[in-house]
């Protein structure tokens, strides 16, 4: 038994070699541009400070719009000697000779201006729950920016070698196939890149925006987000990994029909258990809150009856009357294989 395992872990072996070798390449020219690579990882991360930032600065402005009026500030010594001195102007002008008024007159708007300026900053500065947001990306190592630079270069090399990747494993599959099924080789790895690729581009435009912002802004209004580069990273090249191998669905299904293994009835049979798993694997694969995985489940199911529709293209259930139609083909053309020559030729 092992002799005859004993080739196709050779085979296998050669595979995920040049697979490696694909990648590690691949992850050599990326560790040149590794900067260039992290400021795009980190984009939506930053974005999301900046609108945490506004949301936080616009709901605290109006808060205070609303209880300026019943703040109670003591009046400093500075305040009570612009009054006087505004008053006191003020009364000099009434009193003073015509030519003499206008200059006291604007001494003392320059004296009321000044009371204006002091008495606000005061109750500024008495403003309650003040609250300054300044979140920050951090490391906590001292080798954590070239750690960094290693991850985010590993990932942007997966990544690139994705399409030899998928190509390596066509190649170990193929001696099994038919002649006609051999050929779809560049639809399997067109296609399982493009949707891959298509994955991961939800998941940085549409997913990480609204899922960043919500978890940043919760609990903002009380602790400032420092967040540590090393953690940001890992959690990041897990959701882009995970929607990528999840927009897979369609391309194995796709395969697996035409290797007759799967039928449109078999995905329509498991579909409740498949709502389960996507569920599961949702949480498994975004952050912790339900708006980032209704993101990823949601797509997950439209999939899934994409696939549906792809299998009933490619291999559908074929009902009881069309089994019976091609035994009875099957038998004919049996009976007429078994007809002599002779008996052919009779009339």
């Amino acid at each position: 038994m092992f002799d005859d395992l004993r080739p196709h872990l050779v085979e296998l072996r050669k595979r995920l070699g040049l697979s490696v070798l694909s990648v590690f390449i691949a992850f050599i020219i990326a560790f040149t541009f590794h900067n260039q690579i992290l400021s795009w990882i980190t984009q939506p991360l930053n974005n999301a400070l900046v609108e945490v930032g506004r949301i936080i600065e616009s709901q605290e402005k109006a808060t205070w719009t609303m209880k300026s009026d019943e703040v109670n500030v003591t009046k400093t010594p500075a305040v009570q000697a612009a009054e006087k001195l505004k008053d006191n102007l003020y009364e000099a002008a009434k009193a003073a000779d015509p030519k003499l008024a206008p200059l006291l007159k604007n001494a003392a708007d320059a004296a009321e201006s000044l009371d204006k300026i002091i008495t606000k900053r005061d109750v500024e500065s008495a403003r309650p729950n003040q609250h300054n947001f300044e979140g920050k990306i951090t490391t906590h190592q001292v080798g954590g920016a070239f750690f960094v630079a290693l991850k985010v270069s590993f990932f942007a090399g997966l990544l690139g070698a994705m399409p030899f990747i998928l190509y390596q494993l066509w190649l170990f599959i193929a001696p099994g196939l038919y002649s006609n099924e051999k050929k779809m080789v560049i639809p399997f790895v067109v296609g399982g890149s493009v949707m891959f690729f298509i994955g991961v581009m939800f998941a940085y435009y549409i997913v990480t925006p609204f899922g960043f912002q919500f978890l940043i802004t919760f609990g903002s209004f009380l602790y400032t987000p420092f967040i540590n580069i090393e953690d940001y990273v890992g959690f990041f090249t897990k959701i882009m990994l995970g929607f990528g191998v999840a927009f897979e669905l369609p391309v194995f299904a796709y395969f697996l029909a035409l290797l007759g293994l799967v039928t449109d009835r078999t995905l329509i049979d498991f579909f409740k258990y498949a709502i389960v798993i996507i569920f599961v694997l949702a949480a498994l694969l975004t952050p912790p809150d339900i708006l980032t995985q209704l993101l990823m489940a949601a797509p997950l199911v439209i999939l899934y009856g994409i696939s549906i529709l792809i299998v009933r293209m490619v291999n559908p259930e074929k009902s009881e009357d069309d089994g019976e139609d091609e035994k009875e083909t099957e038998s004919k053309e049996t009976a007429s294989e078994k007809l002599l020559p002779d008996e052919l030729d009779k009339p």
